[in-house]
Parts: C-alpha cells; sequence; structure tokens
C-alpha cells in the first residue's frame, strides 16, 4: 500500500529530497540580496550609493511581481501532474535565470542591454520562485503525518533560510579570499554559478521523489479542478484569508532578513563585512528555531504562535529598528536582529501547513501558491524598495511604522481564523 510505503525511513527520505531541492532555489532567489552591495554599480552606475541600490532593489521587487504569475502556472501544473512534476518545473526556470546573471555583462560591456538582460533574469527566477512555494509546501505538508505536520513542514522555511544563509555564507567567503574591488569587478558571478549548477544536481535528486498520497488519491476519483477561476469563486474565503495573514508576516520577515543587512550598513554605519558576519549569525539561530515552533504549533495549535508574532511584531519593530539606528556594537546589532528574527518565527514556522490545511488536495498546490505570491508581490518583495524610498525621502522611520501597522492588521486576521490543526483538509495521514 502507498500509505505503508510512505511510513518510516521512506517518509523521511522525501521529505529530505523535497527540502534540499527547496535549499537550492531559495539560495538562487537570495543570493541576489546578499551581493547586491557589490554588483549594483556593475548594472546601474551612479554616485550616489542609496540610488544604486534604490535601482537594483526595483528588480529585487518585479521579481517578485511575476512570483503570482508562476504560482498561477505552476500551483494549475502541480495540482494537474503532481507535486513532483511542479518541483521539478520550478527548478528548471530557476537554473535558467541563474546562469543567465552568472553571464550577463554590465553596464560597461553593453550599456542598458545589461540592466535588461539582469531584469529578464530575474523575472524567470520569480515565475520559478512563485511555483517553488506552493508546490514544496503543500508537498512537505501532505507527506508528513498528522500528529508531526507542523514539525515536519516547518523544514520548509529551514530550507528557504538555509539557502539565504548559504548565500551568506559564500559572501563571506569571497570576501575573504577576494578583494573589495575584485568582488565589485567579478568575484559577485561566482555565487550565482554555484547556484546554476546545484540547480541542475537538485533536479536529479527531484525527478526521483515519490508522490503524495493526497495527489495519488485525489487523481485516482477524477478531482482535478484546479485554476485562479475555481479557486476564487469556490474558495474564496481560504484565498482572501492566505492574502490576510501573509501580508504582515512577509513584510516583517523581508525587513528582518534581506533588508536588515542593508540597514547596518546604509543606517547604522556597519562595514558590509560586519553587516554580512551579523545577518548570517542572527539567521543562523532563527533557522534552528523554526523546527522547535512547528513541534509546539502540533501541541498547542497554530493560531497561538501567529498571534504571538502579530503582538509582538506590531509592539517592538519600532523600538528595535530605532535602536539599531545608534547601534555601535556587533554583538548589540546581533541581538537585536535575532530578537526580530524570534518575533517573526510564530510566522515563519507554520505558514506553509496553515495555508495548505485550508485547501482540498485538488486545489491545493494553487490556493497555497497564488494568494501567499500576491502578497508576497505587493508587501515582500517591496520591503527594501519601500524602505529605501523612506530613506531617500529623510523619513526612514516612516518604514518602521509602516512594517508595524501590516503586522498589526495581520493579527486582526489571526484573532478571527480558524484553528487549522483541528481543521485541516488534509485527510491523509
Amino acid at each position: 500500500m502507498v500509505s505503508e510505503a510512505l511510513r518510516g525511513r521512506a517518509r523521511l527520505k522525501s521529505i529530505v529530497g523535497g527540502s534540499t531541492g527547496n535549499l537550492v532555489e531559495w539560495y538562487d532567489w537570495y543570493v541576489y540580496s546578499a551581493f547586491t552591495l557589490y554588483f549594483a554599480p556593475a548594472f546601474f552606475p551612479s554616485d550616489d550609493p542609496t540610488a544604486q541600490l534604490l535601482s537594483a532593489a526595483a528588480v529585487f521587487a518585479v521579481g517578485f511581481i511575476v512570483r503570482p504569475l508562476g504560482a498561477w502556472i505552476m500551483g494549475v501544473y502541480a495540482d494537474r501532474h503532481g507535486r513532483k512534476a511542479g518541483l521539478t518545473l520550478s527548478v528548471t526556470l530557476m537554473c535558467v535565470g541563474s546562469l543567465a546573471i552568472a553571464l550577463s555583462p554590465t553596464y560597461a560591456q553593453a550599456g542598458a542591454g545589461a540592466p535588461l538582460i539582469l531584469l529578464l533574469a530575474r523575472l524567470l527566477q520569480g515565475l520559478s520562485v512563485g511555483g517553488e512555494y506552493g508546490a514544496s509546501a503543500t508537498y512537505l505538508s501532505e507527506m508528513a503525518g498528522q500528529r508531526r505536520r507542523g514539525f515536519f513542514s516547518s523544514f520548509q522555511y529551514v530550507t528557504l533560510i538555509s539557502g539565504q544563509l548559504l548565500a551568506l555564507c559564500v559572501l563571506l567567503l569571497l570576501q575573504a579570499v577576494l578583494p573589495a574591488p575584485d568582488l565589485e569587478a567579478w568575484g559577485w558571478r561566482i555565487p550565482f554559478a554555484i547556484g546554476g549548477l546545484l540547480a541542475v544536481v537538485v533536479f536529479y535528486i527531484r525527478r526521483g521523489l515519490a508522490e503524495t498520497e493526497s495527489f495519488t488519491n485525489v487523481k485516482a476519483t477524477a478531482s482535478m479542478g484546479s485554476g485562479g477561476w475555481i479557486l476564487f469563486r469556490h474558495y474564496p474565503r481560504q484565498a482572501f484569508l492566505v492574502i490576510a495573514l501573509t501580508a504582515g508576516g512577509t513584510l516583517a520577515f523581508y525587513a528582518y532578513s534581506t533588508y536588515m543587512q542593508k540597514f547596518l550598513v546604509n543606517t547604522s554605519g556597519f562595514s558590509r563585512e560586519a553587516a554580512t558576519e551579523i545577518t548570517a549569525a542572527a539567521l543562523f539561530v532563527f533557522m534552528l528555531l523554526q523546527p522547535v515552533a512547528g513541534w509546539l504549533s502540533d501541541k498547542v495549535g497554530r493560531r497561538p504562535l501567529l498571534i504571538g508574532f502579530g503582538t509582538a511584531g506590531a509592539l517592538l519593530t519600532y523600538p528595535i529598528f530605532r535602536t539599531l539606528e545608534t547601534a555601535s556594537s556587533s554583538f548589540t546589532a546581533f541581538l537585536l536582529a535575532l530578537g526580530a528574527l524570534v518575533i517573526v518565527t510564530g510566522y515563519t514556522s507554520i505558514n506553509a501547513v496553515v495555508k495548505a490545511e485550508l485547501f482540498p488536495a485538488h486545489i491545493r498546490a494553487l490556493g497555497v501558491a497564488l494568494p501567499y505570491a500576491l502578497a508576497n508581490a505587493i508587501f515582500g518583495g517591496t520591503a527594501e524598495y519601500v524602505a529605501l524610498w523612506f530613506k531617500s525621502i529623510g523619513v526612514e522611520r516612516g518604514f518602521y511604522w509602516y512594517v508595524t501597522a501590516l503586522i498589526a492588521i495581520s493579527l486582526l486576521v489571526y484573532l478571527r481564523m480558524p484553528e487549522t490543526r483541528r481543521t485541516s483538509e488534509i485527510a491523509e495521514d
């Protein structure tokens, strides 16, 4: 029986295999942000560092804008052809995008064509990640047993953070072995080339994954209706719930993680190397917290963790950023950055399983992916751009209040939403 075959080691092997691919996907996605400080001058020449970062952040945001399209296309694909097929397609697109950036000419070599190539490559990566989140979140949630679904699905963010951390570790290594001028001239290409090659390996790993029992069962009953129209026509409450509960969480995550590195350099005054070390150390501890919080959600439910994040985030975001403005000690900056990440753990550790538990199997991948991608495009992908815009007009602290307000709005949703651990649509154990 399929259900027996997926017990024990076989189930764990599938979860590890799916997670490993997710790690590489997110490494490829985050390496752009990690190396922005070095490659921005190559594509956007300017005498103003903030203007360069603003241009690079705009391309970063555009990658998020196409994520809903990728979520739509590949969410439907994963619902109709299988979670494994969706995961394989997403890593193929990511591979092409990463290699394109690694081989892209600079502005000095190709003029306006250089940022255009960067933009097109980032669009491919956006399509990939748009589908990756839904497919991987659905795959891990369906593979996990009922009693440990929160724990195992938390590895979706463990590997997401691991990808971000790996990108920062590659940056630290290159900072140690290459002079800054070499990093700015050509060294920034290395991490994108690494990502493209790793994606090739993941492609073959994912081809060997087992399909989930949930998809196998729904395929056998021919109940395969999936599409954007079906989603918002038949499951509007669930779809808009995902958008609402994601808004504050995704904005907080990107403000506390990817933007934090730039904030420490551009506002706090740390060197690029010190900011990278501080961010990497905080993210490492943050990564270790995800399974703990996921396990806790299996015991006490999902809502208490979400409510905890919403309450602490609304109360402490402004004080944390305000204190970081004048932080002169690396250890103090680390503690503050880690404190912010501990807060958002209440969202990141369980957001995948919460969304998966809201939808029936025939539309689960799309239901998880598309509303999430929409919220990410509006709030997550624009986080750095909005933060830098506030800074450029001399009202940097407006960003702190913006993050606080969105978290507070999501908190209202957490207080009213059902406890998905008890009402889960994932029937299989």
